[in-house]
């Protein structure tokens, strides 16, 4: 929620760099309260009984407001994690990766998983790669969470556009670039 606009406009505009969202299911530095992206049920402050709210999901949101890499890791599985992150450095145009992280000061004890290793081995429990996923039914992925690279491709990236349509515009060619306007 908070940056959300800001978000999803640098994924549209295709900015090179790289987004890194610490995904801990709840806004622990603050109070404990659901944030967009508490799984629905899991309990917080403001949700005592559970958050009805339906949670973000993250890769869908990145993809779908035009990021050309989306990936999410985990905690756990830290090595796939790192080797993510690295990918999405090294990708040209904007490059989300979610990492879902732990929180068991605020989280994990709203939850009954208050203890760091059991939120770890509930992480491990908990996830699918992305090619388990595509052999598995969506009963199956209910309350899974989805790891690995889930989206890839290429398109023109925003600041080199923009700078291609100055140049031109500079170099006196009214034309170039009048139906692409940045």
């Amino acid at each position: 929620a908070i940056g959300g606009n800001h978000f999803i406009h640098a994924c549209r505009r295709n900015i090179d760099m790289t987004a890194i969202v610490i995904n801990n299911s709840i806004y622990g530095m603050t109070g404990g309260q659901f944030s967009p992206l508490t799984p629905t049920g899991k309990r917080a402050t403001t949700a005592p009984y559970g958050s009805i709210d339906r949670a973000f999901n993250l890769v869908d949101l990145a993809k779908g407001a035009g990021a050309t890499y989306v990936a999410r890791g985990d905690v756990f599985h830290a090595a796939q994690l790192t080797n993510l992150l690295v990918e999405a450095s090294r990708h040209k145009g904007f490059a989300v990766v979610e990492a879902v992280a732990t929180c068991p000061i605020s989280f994990g004890r709203y939850n009954n998983i208050p203890e760091p290793a059991d939120m770890l081995f509930w992480l491990r429990d908990n996830t699918v790669t992305v090619q388990q996923a595509a052999k598995m039914s969506d009963e199956e992925l209910t309350d899974k969470i989805i790891i690995g690279k889930h989206f890839e491709t290429e398109a023109v990236e925003y600041c080199e556009e923009r700078a291609r349509l100055v140049a031109d515009k500079q170099a006196g060619n009214e034309k170039a670039g009048d139906e692409n306007e940045v």
